[in-house]
């Protein structure tokens, strides 16, 4: 008896199919858009579906599906998906405001935490009221309208002219330098415009926003990747305004408002100019920081620092305790992570792993004793923690006098129930982060976050062994565990220091792009990958003569190497302030 044949003749398939994550296999005629075979397969309107990963590539729901593939929905409560419709949001501003405001630029300028975009017009004049209700009935209008947001690929020549004879002279200027021939633009409504990254198809996507007064301009209001079907409460930010005030009138003493114009400067020679400018601004920054604290003695005993993975803490930290040293007080740095628990009282995540990084992890009860023993002039045998046995050993013993600052360092630094029991006046907490203000162009931000993503993967290669894909993989888990333990405590920071530098993605460039080429094809973590690559594709690369005028004590040297802190620890003098009698800190 002959075996049934597995292989017999067939005729050619006029359609594709697509394979769903739940086993389902939907098919349509070849050239079928993904937005289509997503709408058949019935996913609920509250996931926002908003594009798709076509054989784990990114693709726009727009895009026709030529042949059979494996096809994932992203939503908004993704990293990708939240980007998606917060750019289309704002192409969707634009194109209202062409019509409501007439001849007016409206310009984005940075994040909100609660979920938003401060914005402000060209002519720097606040909308009315009435201008406000218009341009929001006008969106609304828009989205009910349910228009095509379209992606038009036009020869590069063409793109450029175009925003030439528009007036856009920042986008004229940066694509000029583009390798590729062409430029994919957007255009919704008749009014045409380049976005870093995908839209989606149509206006009715996008029925989730506000907008809102704000100093001089207005927020635009989007729902946060963690609550994608509301939109949070509205919460005033006036010291964050002001960090980012303050960088943008940076950015105008430097001349260098834009990437354009970094990079204008890189090729014209003024390199070097820019990055002793930037690194002056930050020791003024430093120095009031520490004229602040010396204002309060003898009040503050303890200053704790804060802020999110590679702000530059360790850095900051130690530059810091220099510029208190300036002042005549002496500090003490104190790592919290000494007072950790032993490694079996340590507290468990929801998946059963212990959880370093809740508060629970460290023994409250004995740093608090601790301070209030050293504030008050006894001596303290301090722990130190071995990790690689998971146990606290004793320390070093410690006394100190009026003339010195405990300094700490950590994620904690600025949760309230870490000073629980010491005097209110006797802290000064300090919250650091890289709030980049400097963006592509009118339209399209530098978000603070990728900063502090290539910073990270910098470092983790040169110093720590790890490769971009591994960084990238754990790069979730890190932004969670910022946005439970420091960002909520961020306003109890009596200042703000912005460890941003302006020249530094030209700096990260040249070595970030090589670890980024290294991650694997076809992974979650490659598209992470080529999102950076496309995004670093604007900034020319700082040249290697230019190096050297970055300080050896700059917050980026903690990142690309070279630092002169690396190994520099602070000593700390007895109440006497005897220049013999030191200990020296680890």
């Amino acid at each position: 008896m002959n075996a049934i044949p597995l292989v017999y003749p067939t005729q050619p398939r006029d359609t594709v199919q697509a394979r769903l994550p739940d086993g389902r296999v939907l098919e349509a005629p070849r050239g079928t858009t993904l937005e289509m075979f997503i709408e058949a397969a019935g996913y609920p309107p509250e996931e926002h579906v908003v594009a798709a990963l076509m054989n784990n590539r990114l693709r726009e729901l727009c895009f026709p599906l030529m042949e059979d593939a494996d096809l994932k929905p992203v939503t908004t409560a993704t990293n990708d998906g939240s980007r998606i419709y917060r750019r289309s949001l704002s192409f969707l501003m634009i194109a209202a405001a062409a019509e409501v405001l007439p001849g007016q630029v409206i310009t984005i300028h940075h994040s909100m935490p609660f979920g938003g975009y401060y914005c402000e017009r060209g002519d720097a004049q606040r909308l009315t009221d009435a201008e406000l209700i218009a341009l929001r009935t006008r969106m609304r209008q828009l989205v009910d309208a349910d228009l095509p947001i379209n992606n038009i690929r036009v020869p590069l020549e063409e793109a450029l002219a175009f925003f030439q004879e528009s007036g856009d002279l920042e986008k004229a200027d940066l694509f000029a330098r583009r390798r590729k021939d062409y430029l994919t633009l957007y255009e919704l409504n008749g009014v045409r415009d380049y976005f870093h990254g995908f839209m989606v198809p149509r206006t009715r996507y996008l029925k989730l926003f506000d907008l809102r007064h704000y100093n001089d301009g207005f927020i635009l209001q989007f729902p946060r990747r963690t609550w994608p079907n509301v939109l949070q409460p509205f919460e005033d930010e006036p010291r964050l305004a002001q960090v980012f005030q303050t960088y943008k009138d940076w950015l105008t003493i430097m001349g260098v408002g834009n990437v354009t114009s970094l990079n204008q400067a890189i090729v014209g020679g003024r390199s070097s100019e820019v990055i002793m400018v930037a690194e002056a601004l930050h020791e003024r920054q430093l120095a009031s920081i520490a004229r602040a604290i010396a204002s309060r003695q003898p009040s503050v005993r303890l200053v704790a620092v804060s802020g999110p993975t590679s702000a530059g803490k360790t850095t900051f930290a130690k530059r810091l305790a220099l510029q208190v040293m300036a002042q005549g007080i002496y500090p003490v740095i104190i790592s919290l992570d000494d007072y950790f628990v032993d490694r079996e009282a340590t507290p468990l995540d929801p998946t059963g792993a212990y959880d370093f990084e809740a508060l629970e992890a460290l023994d409250l009860a004995l740093f608090q004793s601790d301070m209030c023993r050293l504030m008050a002039g006894e001596e303290v045998l301090l722990p130190r923690y071995n990790f690689k046995t998971g146990r606290r050993e004793v320390g070093s013993p410690l006394s100190i006098g009026k003339n010195h600052v405990i300094l700490i360092e950590g994620i904690h630094g600025l949760n309230p129930r870490l000073t629980e029991g010491l005097p209110e006046s006797a802290t000064f907490r300090v919250f650091i982060s890289a709030f980049t203000q400097m963006n592509l162009d009118k339209h399209n931000r530098v978000p603070t976050t990728d900063t502090r993503l290539l910073r990270r993967i910098v470092r983790d290669a040169a110093h720590r062994g790890y490769s971009a894909a591994a960084t990238i993989g754990r790069w979730n888990s890190v932004r969670r565990g910022e946005k439970n333990h420091i960002f909520p405590y961020q306003n109890t920071a009596d200042v703000f220091f912005n460890s941003a530098l302006v020249y530094e993605l030209s700096a990260l460039k040249p070595l970030a792009e090589p670890l980024l080429l290294q991650v694997e094809p076809g992974t979650p973590e490659r598209l992470e990958a080529n999102r950076l690559m496309a995004f670093l594709q604007w900034f020319e690369p700082l040249p290697d003569v230019d190096l050297v005028y970055i300080a050896n004590d700059s917050i980026l040297r903690e990142f690309i190497g070279g630092s002169v802190l690396e190994n520099f620890h602070p000593s700390h003098w007895y109440a006497t302030g005897a220049m013999s009698e030191r200990i020296a800190l680890k």
